[in-house]
Formats: C-alpha cells, structure tokens, sequence
C-alpha cells in the first residue's frame, strides 16, 4: 500500500511557527532586558504567518510579491531576535536552535518564491 503524500500547507506550517514562539516566549522570564526580546519576537515571529495569510489574499500579483517579500524579512528579523535570546537565555540556546532552524527554512522558502517570481517577470 502506498502513501499519499503529505500535502504541504505553508499557512499552516507559518501559523504552527507563530504558535511555537509564542508557547516558548511564554516559558521565558520576564526582566527588563528579556521582556523587550519577547515582545519584539512574538511580532515578528506572529507576523511571518499573518502576512502569508494576507498574501494568499492578494488584490493582485504585485500585492501577493509585496505580502511574500514582507513574509521573508520577518523571518529575517525573527532569527535576529532569537540571536539576542540566546544571549540573554543561554540555557536555552538549544530549544531556540530548534526555532531558528524552522525559521530559516521558512525564510529560504519566502526567498526561493520571491526568485520565482522576479524570474517570470523578467521574462
């Protein structure tokens, strides 16, 4: 008997990440050097999903490129974030590992969909 493949569901796979950093951000201390790190994390982490949401929804190719290029530097900046978390949590440099290697998969898969559709407009 043969599997079907798994269906890939970047909405989900997005919402799931926001989920992730918001259970994790919910174990943190909080103190006055953690708590900005956690604020900042949780709305670009949160951000990445919503915005692929609002791409799906495009009023046109131009806005969904613009949603997608949005989606790609949040994670950006997410990944940023969870840098300084290390260095404030070095405890838990590796359940925050975990999260930036999700998070760079994600940002690699933004930028391989803005290279596609630089591509096609150039031709």
């Amino acid at each position: 008997m043969t599997e079907k493949p798994q269906k890939y569901d970047l909405e989900e796979r997005t919402a799931e990440f926001g989920e992730k950093i918001i259970g994790f951000c919910m174990t943190l201390q909080q103190d006055p050097v953690s708590r900005p790190l956690i604020s900042q994390i949780i709305r670009s982490g949160t951000s990445i999903g919503a915005n692929y949401m609002e791409a799906n929804g495009a009023s046109s190719p131009k806005d969904f490129k613009n949603k997608i290029f949005i989606c790609k530097k949040e994670s950006g900046e997410t990944k940023y974030w969870l840098r300084m978390l290390v260095k404030r949590f070095p405890e838990r440099k590796d359940d925050i590992t975990k999260l930036w290697q999700e998070c760079q998969e994600l940002t690699l898969i933004f930028q391989k969909i803005v290279n596609t559709l630089r591509s096609k407009e150039q031709k």
